[in-house]
């Protein structure tokens, strides 16, 4: 099934890449703040003096906050566009960032963490729209994957630069520092972002209160393809999120020995494989879109087969060689989850695409707070073993594999219809 270029389809085009441009920068920042606890998140403990379950706390506090505020945001951007809610964006998530490098307590740290969980929530579903709005239809898969791609960017620089400042310059100089980041997105934001280009202006949606909220929730909801949407994220997305925003580091180092050098240089390779996957992942779903499916199935059954070998091996601690595929294919949990959205987004009209993508991005993360919260009470209530802490993956990858099996056929159907309908509507359109 391919996708089909409507008579008012954005044009795309170099202007198109340069607005897009501004907006997926605010999303390369947040994420590098987003993730910029996992490469400190030893030094965390250390500095405030808490254990496996409280420092879990930091990143299950700002995925709250993320997760429960994607169908408010996915409503807000369909309500008042893509620049003002990218400019919020910026100016809480470098809040939450500034806060975090003065925090004097725990408690001060987490309320941080919130706020930049807060700003950060109010940036992915921007530009997914931003780009809808500027590039044709087709290019969908391709433009969803390559915001994805610049997310996984952040995390790099997080993770190779952020880690090296962290101890060279100390935790209070090198969080401020990044926060100037911050202040430079939201001035491009300003200054050159546009919502949408001359003559695709949307329709005016006249405010309606309550009404209009429940009735853009249930309407995106009755869609088997954005239920689909959320379960394949919800399901895909997890355990590279977790292994990346905290848990990743301490397994290396407690569990299997290695040095933090070398633990950060597997971080990096989850990184590189995520950005190279996302790339093919983009070009096969461009091409193909039936392929959505079984990219999205073979990773989670990929994934599962890998931690299980890694779990499971008899030594004190596994094969180098075997990390390395572990953190390899982890890297394509990410460009999986974006599959979610390529669900999702023919499902619904553009008026709901806000708050279609919010239901779907609420998987991965609510996912991935519940393992993130799940591993730090395991490890304390056994003493570290990492072994029976990260087997809880099994346990929601099995759920939303049932799920995704169960709403495949309906969706499939619903998608169909759609696509013969809006063949039909291109047809009568007048030249």
């Amino acid at each position: 099934m391919s996708s089909t270029t409507l008579p008012d389809d954005p044009p795309g085009g170099r202007r198109a890449l340069a607005v897009w441009g501004i907006g997926v920068s605010v999303y390369f920042v947040a994420v590098i703040f987003r993730t910029s606890l996992g490469v400190a998140g030893l030094d965390a403990a250390d500095r405030f003096h808490v254990n496996a379950s409280a420092l879990s706390t930091f990143s299950i506090l700002q995925l709250l906050v993320y997760a429960g505020m994607q169908i408010p945001v996915g409503l807000l951007v369909d309500r008042l566009g893509t620049k003002k809610v990218l400019a919020l964006g910026a100016v809480l998530f470098t809040a939450g960032q500034l806060g975090f490098a003065f925090s004097p307590s725990y408690g001060t740290a987490l309320a941080s963490r919130a706020l930049l969980g807060c700003g950060d929530a109010l940036t992915f579903i921007s530009v997914l729209r931003l780009g809808s709005r500027w590039f044709p239809a087709r290019r969908g898969p391709l433009v969803a994957q390559f915001a994805g791609l610049v997310g996984m960017a952040g995390n790099l620089v997080s993770t190779l630069v952020l880690a090296r400042l962290l101890h060279g310059i100390g935790w209070t100089a090198a969080f401020a520092g990044s926060a100037a980041a911050g202040a430079v997105v939201f001035v491009l934001v300003l200054l050159f972002l546009k919502d949408h280009p001359e003559g695709h202006e949307p329709e005016p949606v006249p405010h309606q209160g309550a009404a209009y909220v429940r009735r853009q929730i249930a309407a995106a909801w009755r869609e088997p393809g954005t239920r689909l949407g959320l379960w394949v994220h919800f399901t895909t997305q997890f355990p590279a999120m977790v292994f990346l925003l905290l848990w990743g580091l301490p397994f290396l180092v407690e569990a299997q020995g290695l040095s933090r050098a070398t633990a950060g240089e597997l971080l990096t390779l989850v990184v590189l494989s995520n950005m190279v996957v996302g790339l093919v992942y983009g070009q096969i779903v461009a091409r193909h879109h039936g392929a959505r499916l079984p990219l999205a199935l073979g990773t989670v059954g990929t994934t599962a087969a890998l931690w299980a070998a890694t779990l499971a091996h008899p030594g004190p601690h596994a094969p180098m060689w075997l990390l390395i595929v572990l953190c390899t294919v982890l890297g394509a949990c990410g460009p999986a989850s974006m599959l979610g959205f390529d669900f999702a987004r023919p499902a619904n009209p553009p008026e709901r695409q806000g708050t279609a993508s919010g239901i779907t991005n609420m998987g991965g993360f609510v996912a991935s707070m519940t393992t993130l919260f799940a591993v730090g009470v395991l490890l304390d209530a056994t003493g570290d073993d990492y072994t029976l802490a990260f087997s809880f993956v099994f346990v929601l990858q099995a759920l939303g594999v049932t799920q995704i099996l169960r709403l495949r056929k309906q969706a499939a159907r619903r998608e169909r219809e759609r696509l013969v309908a809006s063949r039909v509507e291109t047809v009568h359109v007048p030249a």
